[in-house]
């Protein structure tokens, strides 16, 4: 290959590398959130977190408050245009469940902080709100750019 077909060739090698880059760094971002996460939850193993509704009778509840943990999560563009490619030909979006996924545990991570700054020793009747963040084109199309996902419960502390 010649000098002058590389030079003509520039823009596309340029494209590749930085496509390149966005990938390795994409990859790295979200594994070592999943790493801090994994470690975040086995350290708040000690507050538990439950869907039931009513307190327990024989628990003498000395304080309750509502406590809300909200994570918004982004993906990558690459992500978004192999989710793009898969929803035109159909099949599972992965990259959209990985992202959900950090989002979902992001936010109950963020409410058990917030419970435990309050002293709760335990988050009753919890539930997860989600919603789409979108991004919109020229034609007002738009595709799903990050996840919202709202926890929220009630801390209770009993003595």
């Amino acid at each position: 290959m010649s000098w002058q077909t590389l030079w003509e060739l520039r823009d596309l090698l340029a494209f590749a590398v930085l496509v390149s880059i966005g990938y390795v760094v994409g990859r790295r971002i979200e594994a070592r959130h999943f790493t801090e996460l994994r470690e975040r939850e086995r350290s708040s193993l000690g507050l538990p977190v439950l869907t039931a509704r009513h307190v327990d009778p024989s628990w003498d509840v000395a304080d309750a408050a509502l406590v809300t943990g909200i994570a918004v999560v982004s993906i990558d563009y690459l992500k978004l245009v192999a989710a793009s490619l898969r929803n035109f030909f159909g099949g599972r979006l992965a990259t959209y469940e990985t992202l959900l996924d950090r989002a979902r545990r992001e936010a109950v991570l963020r409410m058990k902080d917030a419970a435990r700054a309050r002293g709760a020793t335990v988050v009753l009747n919890v539930r997860l709100e989600i919603a789409s963040v979108s991004g919109f084109d020229a034609g007002g199309y738009g595709a799903a750019r990050a996840a919202e996902v709202i926890a929220y419960g009630t801390a209770l502390t009993i003595r």
